[in-house]
């Protein structure tokens, strides 16, 4: 009678035990979709931006940024919208940046529009993180980090850099940006919209150093929607239509591409520190290190379309660097662990140098955890 109770007893320790294992399982793993997007309407308060005849740029873009994030609450319910700014009011680079950073967003999504001296030039360009390739694409640049001049001790703020200096611009040639390629496929996205669906002339997807994305920790872009120094562009941009259009545009190209982030991802989970592998490691099982069936895991430093030279970019940083190839990107690693765990605490000290490196993981070579 004793042993059968001791034995009943048993099977229920080991039941939930067992349950208690299968519970963690479930609650350590989280899907990775495409959360939160964060919609920066460009300048506003005291900075207008562009001045059109009759338009101001900072009205423009934040009446095309509410409508954006209205579609985007009514037929994407589930995607966590922030604005950095809702109403006609001033907001710090820096403070931009950190909305996003501290809302752990997926995507930032930058809103303007534009100016030239010659009023012929007009069409909608998208831009991401990077060296400019022209000078055109600089003195874009220039004027929407001009902002940084309206803030107090942007000196201190922003170590030294003189957005009218060419000079300052060199940083952006040593950044290498971990979220190009995701960044560029949102552009193109965003590119295609205005042109098969809104016909407005494409002047593509360019790269320049823009201070607004340079601390964002996720992909983004800067969206020209046109050229208030076009007296037609500007009309269309100001009227009701107009508006409407080009949100929609932004607004599709977002669902879009949600879409394909969620399904690329749609087979792999983040995983959280407390998995079914540490608590087998807790009673006893170490991962070695050449374990070739387990995972491992290595921080993403770099992402570049050409190959980075052995002196160049995160070679620079890290002794230890590896490389793997990714579609048509060139991805750097540095770092090496046989657990989340273990390669979070390595992290902090990578984001020192590079603050929007992330914590891939690898099985037998193949990329599985992003």
């Amino acid at each position: 009678m004793k042993l059968h109770i001791v034995f009943r007893g048993l099977m229920f320790f080991f039941f939930c035990f067992f349950t208690a294992i299968l519970a963690g399982q479930s609650i350590s793993e989280e899907s990775i979709v495409l959360k939160t997007v964060v919609i920066d309407p460009g300048h506003g308060g005291k900075d207008t931006g562009a001045i059109g005849r009759e338009s101001k740029e900072k009205d423009i873009v934040l009446d095309i940024a509410l409508k954006v994030r209205d579609y985007l609450k009514k037929f994407l319910p589930e995607l966590n919208v922030v604005m950095t700014r809702e109403e006609d009011k001033f907001v710090p680079l820096d403070e931009r940046t950190r909305i996003a950073n501290e809302n752990d967003a997926d995507l930032f999504v930058s809103i303007h529009a534009n100016s030239i001296t010659n009023p012929r030039i007009y069409g909608a360009e998208t831009f991401v993180l990077g060296l400019h390739r022209s000078e055109e694409n600089l003195e874009v640049a220039k004027k929407e980090n001009s902002v940084i001049v309206l803030e107090d001790n942007y000196e201190t703020k922003y170590e030294g850099f003189d957005p009218n200096s060419t000079e300052s611009y060199i940083i952006f040639e040593l950044m290498q940006n971990v979220y190009l390629d995701q960044s560029i496929g949102f552009a193109s996205a965003v590119q295609n919209q205005f042109k098969s669906r809104v016909g407005r002339h494409d002047r593509g997807v360019k790269q320049a150093g823009f201070l607004v994305l340079r601390e964002t920790s996720m992909p983004g872009v800067l969206v020209e929607v046109g050229f208030l120094s076009n007296r037609y562009e500007e009309r269309f941009m100001a009227s009701e239509n107009g508006k409407v259009y080009l949100a929609s545009a932004i607004f599709r190209a977002i669902r879009d591409f949600k879409e394909r982030y969620d399904a690329m991802n749609s087979n792999l989970v983040k995983q959280k520190p407390k998995t079914i592998e540490n608590m087998v490691t807790e009673f006893g099982k170490e991962p070695s290190s050449d374990d070739t069936t387990g995972i491992q895991y290595r921080i993403q430093v770099a992402s570049s379309q050409k190959p980075i030279k052995e002196d160049e970019g995160p070679y620079k940083y890290f002794d230890n660097v590896w490389e793997y190839k990714e579609g048509d990107y060139y991805k750097y690693t540095t770092g090496l662990a046989y657990s989340h765990e273990e390669i979070e605490k390595i992290l902090p000290e990578i984001r020192e140098k590079v603050p929007d490196c992330f914590i891939v993981g690898f099985r037998n070579g193949e990329r599985v955890i992003p």
